[in-house]
């Protein structure tokens, strides 16, 4: 693999005045700001064949901007061989279907044993990638499918998308009570203020916008279909909670299990003891970074969700 990038290009006229990470921004636009900016203080960015290592410098047009550019490990993780499934993979993006209890980056309490660990034993060049090519998260019980960079060019494509909001993410989730047939939840999400690894929906955070429809009523719980515009932390599970519905098995939000009058043996244990909240990430859509090409993946519920639909679906013929 080469590691070196050569980039070259002459700054047009109609840019003057603008600093220099923004001209390059404009002019190598497959790669990140941040990226540039790092190549700009590692000494990595000549203008006119001066070294120029300030990315607010600013240009006055016509000047020959060029980069040379190792790349560089972006983490010390271990390569580990962790099992996941991949539904996709090509020299740009991989689709992996993520099951329940993997967590996917590593971070306090979780320094190895991850997605990323994994990621990096099967796909060594993604040391070179930002968060191994992680562009989006799921939680560690959360299944599903997201996406991972293969390289600068695909990882800034990827980030900007999810920026614009044009990744088409759609979940199944299980919540307690009946939810009504179809809504968006539009409210600012932040940090709770008193319990601090919550999140909450809380004044002047960030926006926060949730669109759902259900699928199927059961007696006494309702299975939706669950669209993310933004992607905050916890968002369905917090917008699902201040809805009156939390999800089955939430450890965090869920509060007391809800159990239909005269439950069956079954659906008792199913509810009470399903080991994680009940959201699986089904469908995931975006842009092919190099082709252009609009592509979908969609992988069906995992076998813990399918045995609580079933049991589900049992208590409603009793």
């Amino acid at each position: 693999m080469n590691n070196t990038i050569l980039l070259e290009a002459k700054v047009p006229n109609s840019m003057g005045g603008k600093r220099l990470d923004q001209v390059m921004s404009l002019l190598f636009s497959e790669y990140s700001r941040g990226q540039i900016q790092k190549w700009i203080k590692a000494d990595n960015v000549l203008v006119n064949d001066l070294l120029m290592n300030k990315p607010k410098i600013t240009l006055i047009g016509g000047e020959l901007i060029q980069v040379k550019a190792e790349l560089k490990s972006e983490g010390d993780w271990i390569p580990q061989d962790i099992d996941f499934e991949t539904l996709y993979d090509d020299k740009d993006i991989i689709i992996v279907n993520k099951h329940q209890d993997l967590v996917v980056h590593p971070g306090a309490g979780n320094e190895d044993g991850t997605l990323v660990n994994g990621l990096l034993y099967r796909f060594p060049s993604l040391i070179n990638v930002p968060r191994a090519g992680i562009v989006h998260r799921l939680d560690k019980e959360t299944s599903g499918l997201l996406v991972v960079a293969k390289n600068l060019i695909a990882h800034a494509h990827l980030v900007n998308q999810l920026q614009q909001r044009a990744f088409a993410r759609e979940y199944l989730a299980v919540c307690q009570g009946h939810v009504p047939e179809i809504g968006t939840i539009r409210t600012d999400m932040g940090r709770h203020p008193v319990h601090r690894v919550k999140m909450a929906v809380v004044m002047n955070g960030k926006p926060a916008i949730t669109h759902y429809q259900v699928e199927q009523y059961y007696r006494s719980h309702s299975l939706v279909r669950v669209k993310l515009e933004t992607g905050r932390t916890h968002q369905i599970r917090v917008h699902m909670t201040h809805l009156g519905h939390p999800l089955v098995g939430d450890p965090m939000y869920g509060g007391r299990p809800s159990i239909p009058m005269s439950a069956s043996n079954a659906l008792v244990e199913a509810i009470k003891n399903f080991p994680r909240q009940a959201l699986h990430a089904r469908k995931l859509g975006l842009e092919h970074p190099t082709s252009g090409e609009w592509m979908e993946w969609e992988t069906p519920v995992p076998e813990d969700m399918a045995t609580l639909l079933s049991v589900l679906e049992d208590d409603m013929d009793e």
